[in-house]
């Protein structure tokens, strides 16, 4: 493969597009159960599946981690300012972080549990806690815990803002510039040599 492809590759596509759709369903899902009270029926189920999503998005980012860094991404149109490169790179950079650190807060923030309660993955299995907190007393896990959601929550609400962002980018380089920006991340799409 060389160095530089004018379009994604078909892996990194799925990638693109398979957490997007988890990311968003989790952002969902996570709004959702924020205002559900401790007895509705489903919560569980919810907190279950909305824990479920997040630790399968934490595996396929740290997959796509590995398969970016083998796999560059093609470069930026011709034309495009600096300062606008600039921002795109960042924003991926930030995008990247986020597909990371916020499944892995809230992978931290349950495993912080003082009830030690797992993660029943999809119902298939029990995905196991975090063991760095073993032997905290109540006391010790309730702050910890604390911390870990805020975390979880101020990362979630990041990728809330930035998601957005990123779609009218994409739109922006499709409709007003008329670059490939969107469609070499869009399978089927034609993609002029650049």
């Amino acid at each position: 493969m060389p160095a530089r492809a004018v379009r994604y590759n078909t892996v990194s596509m799925t990638f693109h597009w398979v957490i997007a759709a988890l990311v968003i369903a989790n952002i969902t899902l996570g709004l959702y159960m924020a205002d559900l009270p401790r007895s509705d029926p489903y919560k569980f189920l919810i907190v279950q599946t909305h824990k479920s999503i997040g630790l399968t998005v934490l595996v396929l980012s740290l997959l796509r981690l590995g398969w970016r860094l083998v796999n560059p991404a093609p470069r930026l149109p011709a034309g495009i300012h600096p300062i606008m490169a600039g921002i795109a790179h960042l924003t991926h950079y930030l995008f990247y972080a986020l597909i990371i650190l916020i499944p892995l807060s809230g992978w931290l923030f349950v495993s912080a549990s003082p009830l030690g309660n797992g993660t029943s993955y999809f119902g298939l299995f029990d995905w196991p806690n975090l063991g760095f907190f073993a032997g905290q007393t109540r006391a010790q896990l309730h702050a910890t815990r604390e911390m870990y959601q805020t975390t979880h929550v101020l990362l979630a609400w990041s990728a809330i803002v930035l998601v957005p962002i990123h779609v009218l980018a994409a739109l922006y380089h499709h409709f007003l510039r008329g670059d490939d920006v969107l469609r070499r991340m869009v399978p089927g799409m034609t993609v002029r040599d650049a």
